[in-house]
């Protein structure tokens, strides 16, 4: 019998010019890697650089034990997410392979296509509040691995409704 994966990846159209992503890059098994803050920290060095290669905004991150969430922002026409991806993961799964002789990541990741600029806020809400969902702090600003590279998100208040993935949604009768 012949099986097929299911194909988790949109037209690679999709993936090019000024769009908005919420990202999900899991570690290998998810094996909780970023447990210790200077290997989060060292996380976070490299997502700044790649973004920054690649033009992409960052205005959400969050850096938990066995994965991270990140919203990615094309910032010219010639951005290409899949790119950036690629060389975020190369870049920090080779060197702690070369350390570990272990896997960081995950073969693929998750993504989601934020349609409007309106639902960036309320998504990064919900990046930067799941250290809370997961009992690791009490408010978001406490958690030292979450964080923007596009503005002062601790000064903002969280909004009235919160964002939930469409995955994670009951289905409607």
């Amino acid at each position: 019998m012949n099986f097929q994966r299911k194909r988790i990846r949109l037209d690679p159209f999709t993936y090019r010019g000024k769009g908005i992503y919420f990202l999900t890059i899991c570690c290998h098994k998810r094996h909780p890697v970023f447990t210790k803050l200077s290997v989060g920290a060292w996380l976070v060095r490299w997502l700044t650089r790649c973004a920054a290669r690649h033009a992409y905004a960052v205005h959400a991150y969050c850096v938990m034990p066995d994965h991270v969430h990140f919203i990615a922002e094309g910032t010219l026409e010639t951005c290409h997410l899949v790119r950036f991806i690629s060389e975020f993961k190369q870049r920090t799964g080779y060197p702690y392979q070369q350390k570990l002789g272990l896997r960081l990541w995950q073969a693929r990741y998750y993504d989601h296509v934020l349609r409007s600029p309106e639902d960036l806020e309320a998504v990064a809400w919900y990046i930067w509040t799941n250290p809370i969902r997961k009992s690791l702090c009490s408010t978001p600003q406490d958690y030292p691995l979450s964080g923007s590279l596009t503005f002062d998100w601790k000064k903002r208040c969280a909004p009235t409704k919160m964002w939930s993935p469409p995955w994670k949604q009951p289905l409607q009768p």
